[in-house]
C-alpha cells in the first residue's frame, strides 16, 4: 500500500516518448514541470542507471521545466543493454539533440548526481555558452584518483572483498567480469552480474555480505553490462578530455555541489578538489556514510530548492 501511494504522488510527465533514432538507439525522455518554465536537463548515474519521476522533486514544478532521459540502452530506451555506438560522445550527443527536438534554445540548468555529475560537467565543458547552472551531488570525476579507488583505494576498507575479486578473476578483474557479463551463458552473465554488481555496492554498507546467488531481471541485467561496457573502456573519456583537464571551460558558471562526507563509492576528494578549482562553486559536506542516504536526499533537495529559489 505504501509502495502504491509513493507511486502515485510522484510527478507525473507533461511531455514524454522517443528521440529519432540513431545509431539503432531510440532513447526515451520525459519533461516535468511547468512547459514554459526555465529548463533543467538532468542527467542519471550508472552506467546503466535510469531516470525516474522522483529525480525531479528537487525542483519547484510549477516554475521549472525538467527535462530527463534515458541514455542509450538504459531501462526505457530502446534496445535495452545495446552495447554498440554506446559511449560517452554519443551520450552528449544525445543530450544535444533532445534539447534541440524540443526547442530548448535558452541556457538551461544541468542537474546530476554521480556518473550523472560526470556527464553534466562533460557537457558544460562542450557547451560552456549554453549551461547557466550546475547543480551537482555524489561527485564522481572518472579520472585516475577514482580508479585507484575502486580496488587500491578500498583495499584499505574492505580488503577481503577486493581479495576474493581479484581471486575469481586471476587478477584481472575489469576483464573478466566484462567478458563474463557479456557471455552467450545465462549463467556465465549472472555469476558476473552477481560478483561486479554486488562489488558495486560494498562501500555503501557497513556490514556488506556476498551475495552472488541473486535472480537479476533483464534490466538489471543490462543495467551491469552496460556500467562494464563503460568501466572496461574507461569510461570512455580520453586524458585529454578528463575534466579537471579542461576546468578553465567551465570555471565562471554557478554551481552547487553536495556530497557525503564517508562516501566510499564516490570519494570526497572529488567533489572537493572540483569545488576548489570552480569560481562560482560552493560546497555542502554532508555527515553521513554511503553513496546515498536520507540525510543526503534532504540536504540536496534543500540546498538545490534554495539555488534555485534565490534564497
Amino acid at each position: 500500500m505504501l509502495n502504491f501511494l509513493k507511486k502515485w504522488m510522484e510527478p507525473k510527465p507533461f511531455n514524454s516518448g522517443f528521440l529519432p533514432v540513431k545509431d539503432g538507439h531510440s532513447v526515451y525522455f520525459a519533461e516535468y514541470g511547468n512547459p514554459l518554465g526555465e529548463p533543467i536537463l538532468v542527467f542519471h548515474g550508472g552506467p546503466g542507471g535510469g531516470s525516474r519521476p522522483g529525480h525531479a522533486t528537487f525542483a519547484n514544478l510549477r516554475k521549472y521545466r525538467v527535462i530527463m532521459f534515458d541514455q542509450r540502452g538504459c531501462c526505457r530506451s530502446e534496445p535495452l543493454g545495446k552495447l554498440e555506438f554506446n559511449d560517452t560522445e554519443c551520450l552528449l550527443d544525445d543530450a544535444e539533440r533532445l534539447l534541440k527536438f524540443l526547442n530548448v534554445n535558452k541556457r538551461v540548468i544541468l542537474r546530476g548526481a554521480s556518473w550523472g555529475a560526470t556527464l553534466a560537467l562533460e557537457f558544460a565543458q562542450r557547451n560552456p555558452k549554453k549551461v547557466k547552472k550546475m547543480l551537482l551531488s555524489q561527485v564522481f570525476l572518472a579520472d585516475e584518483k577514482d580508479e585507484y579507488w575502486e580496488f587500491e583505494g578500498k583495499k584499505w576498507h574492505y580488503p577481503e572483498f577486493v581479495e576474493e575479486l581479484f581471486e575469481k578473476s586471476g587478477g584481472e578483474v575489469v576483464d573478466f567480469f566484462a567478458k563474463e557479463i557479456s557471455s552467450n551463458s545465462a549463467r556465465e552473465q549472472l555469476d558476473a552480474a552477481n560478483y561486479y554488481g554486488w562489488y558495486e555496492r560494498v562501500g555503501c554498507s557497513l556490514t556488506p555480505m556476498w551475495n552472488n546467488s541473486q535472480m537479476l531481471d533483464d534490466k538489471t541485467l543490462a543495467e551491469l553490462r552496460i556500467f562494464m561496457h563503460y568501466r572496461k573502456n574507461k569510461f570512455f573519456i580520453e586524458k585529454s578530455k578528463r575534466i579537471m583537464s579542461n576546468i578553465d571551460k567551465i570555471k565562471n558558471i554557478e554551481t552547487v555541489i553536495v556530497h557525503n562526507r564517508l562516501d566510499f563509492v564516490c570519494p570526497l576528494i572529488g567533489a572537493y578538489e572540483l569545488n576548489k578549482a570552480l569560481n562560482k562553486s560552493r560546497l555542502v559536506i554532508v555527515p553521513e556514510f554511503g553513496h546515498v542516504g536520507k540525510l543526503l536526499s534532504k540536504t540536496i533537495k534543500r540546498e538545490f530548492r534554495a539555488e534555485l529559489d534565490g534564497k
